[in-house]
């Protein structure tokens, strides 16, 4: 293993302990259901629970198979950004740190729901009483940011993917 993708692994850990470090302390500090104001009218820590997925779609759904299905889409979400990452070269700083980002969060919440059944979610943003976002976490932000890159890089480097040539090595 190179030394970049050395400092790729050390942003999907760093990611992770974030994420459960935050989360503990919220689970320690405060009761399920509290809520603490930081920003009037902005900004509030709020301690809830999350069965389902981002945004908490899926979360009313109770089926047996729903631990399964959303822990099995986690590890194939994780062995399919593994692959990826180490086919692509490590020298493509924004991609891989994109990717170490996602691999972070999926991993933050993945745990979350092997060890609770749920995913703990705590940060949550609002405009007065016009405009609420669902409730998240430092996992959520995570897989978030590295997606929102992994789009970006997408668009700066077309064709530059694993099995196909530079576009424009192509036209000379």
């Amino acid at each position: 293993m190179d030394a970049m993708r050395g400092k790729f692994i050390l942003l999907t850990l760093m990611v992770f302990l974030l994420d459960h470090l935050t989360k503990y302390l919220v689970s320690v500090r405060m009761e399920l259901r509290d809520s603490i104001e930081l920003v009037p009218g902005y900004l509030r820590l709020s301690y809830v629970r999350n069965s389902g997925v981002a945004f908490g779609f899926f979360q009313d759904l109770d089926a047996a198979w729903k631990p399964y299905l959303l822990g099995g889409l986690a590890i194939v979400a994780v062995v399919v950004i593994v692959i990826y990452s180490w086919r692509m070269p490590s020298d493509r700083f924004f991609l891989q740190g994109a990717l170490a980002l996602t691999m972070g969060g999926i991993l933050g919440n993945f745990t979350d729901r092997i060890m609770h059944g749920s995913v703990i979610d705590f940060i949550e943003l609002h405009v007065k009483d016009s405009f609420h976002w669902p409730t998240f976490n430092i996992a959520d932000s995570a897989i978030t940011i590295g997606i929102a890159m992994l789009l970006i890089d997408t668009l700066r480097n077309p064709g530059q993917d694993v099995g196909h040539e530079n576009v424009d090595s192509v036209q000379e």
